[in-house]
């Protein structure tokens, strides 16, 4: 059975899409079976890892909103090891077609059950929102991992994401835990960035991985060329910090 995490803040712009992508990538190239689903209706993650796709397949609208079988939109990439369902712009629409469904919270949570077994990981792209999506990814999820960027304003509206998981936990998913909070966009030439690091630390303790995403000019790049930066380059820092975090996820679930 494979494990499930959700990676989520809605806050934009703080490395969930970066992380998501680069995530499965380095699980991929460590021969682990993944899946990567975009759930955001800006595609991102589709687009990060496109020059990897030769023929996308259907959507995760297409599983959601209108049944099409699961098996019937996982798309294959370059990678052996590496799946995606891709998101379109049609997924704009899926908060408010959920809406009218009965039990609208576990639609994903159906589309995966065929298939849980095919895979060692589950990431989850989610929108950077509170909504339906992130709802039903929370739902399904064993659990999940909050990208922090090192920057002003990094703890904003982390409350009421916590509240959310906690929401989820009591009412529809008990089991959801949280995997650790990632520090990204971290410069150590910037005592702003130091600041953030300890303050993030002294509010999340141990829930915290010790490796932290470092600012780094290829992982900005590496999207722009529809690869993940340890196929734009593998020696660049971003694509090592992917790696090392990948590797502290094994360990602590061994």
């Amino acid at each position: 059975m494979s494990k499930i995490i959700s990676l989520t803040n809605q806050k934009g712009g703080v490395g969930k899409t970066t992380s998501s992508v680069n995530l499965a990538a380095s699980f991929a190239v460590s021969e682990v079976k993944t899946l990567l689903i975009d759930l955001d209706p800006q595609s991102n993650a589709t687009t990060g890892i496109e020059d990897l796709i030769s023929e996308p397949k259907g959507s995760i609208y297409d599983a959601i909103i209108r049944g099409t079988s699961t098996k019937n939109v996982i798309t294959k990439t370059k990678l052996d090891f590496l799946d995606i369902i891709t998101s379109t712009s049609d997924l704009v629409g899926a908060e408010v077609e959920l809406v009218g469904l009965m039990a609208r919270e576990y639609q994903l949570e159906k589309v995966l059950k065929s298939i849980r077994k095919k895979y060692d990981y589950i990431l989850i792209d989610c929108p950077p929102s509170l909504g339906l999506l992130t709802l039903n990814a929370l739902t399904c999820s064993n659990s999940v991992i909050i990208p922090i960027q090192c920057e002003y304003y990094a703890l904003e509206g982390l409350g009421q994401l916590l509240n959310t998981v906690r929401l989820v936990q009591k009412n529809l998913n008990p089991n959801l835990e949280i995997e650790g909070v990632l520090l990204t966009m971290y410069d150590s030439r910037l005592n702003l960035s130091k600041q953030v690091a300890e303050e993030v630390r002294s509010f999340f303790k141990d829930k915290i991985f010790q490796t932290i995403i470092q600012r780094n000019v290829r992982l900005s790049e590496a999207p722009s060329f529809g690869k993940p930066a340890l196929l734009y380059d593998a020696n660049s820092t971003g694509a090592q910090n992917y790696m090392t975090l990948v590797e502290e996820i094994l360990s602590d679930g061994n």
